[in-house]
């Protein structure tokens, strides 16, 4: 069994997906900084690469990672791995997914 080279988070955000030639509502099930797993229409194989647009509360923006290749399909979701993050795309990721950590391992009050 492969083990990930990143730490997967089970958050939800909307995405914006671009795979053909118009963009596709879609939300992620789970992010890492090195993918992710969505639920969507869009239509997608393996091997084919994808443009992710992840909105993010908080960002004027939403997080932009221009090359993400689908690894596998199954019904209405499908797994993204990242290709190429810019460098202030990936601090904002790597935030997003702290937080999220920080918050799960705090405790509810």
């Amino acid at each position: 069994m492969e083990r990930r080279k990143h730490r997967r988070v089970p958050i939800q955000i909307q995405g914006l997906l671009l795979g053909n030639s118009h963009e596709v509502e879609g939300h992620t099930l789970d992010l890492s900084l090195g993918g992710a797993k969505f639920a969507s229409d869009v239509e997608v194989f393996p091997g084919k690469t994808i443009v992710v647009r992840l909105v993010i509360p908080g960002l004027e923006e939403p997080l932009s990672i221009p090359e993400a290749t689908v690894q596998w399909v199954d019904e209405q979701t499908f797994g993204v791995e990242f290709q190429e993050i810019p460098p202030d795309e990936l601090d904002d990721l790597e935030d997003l997914i702290n937080e999220f950590d920080e918050t799960e391992n705090s405790g509810h009050a």
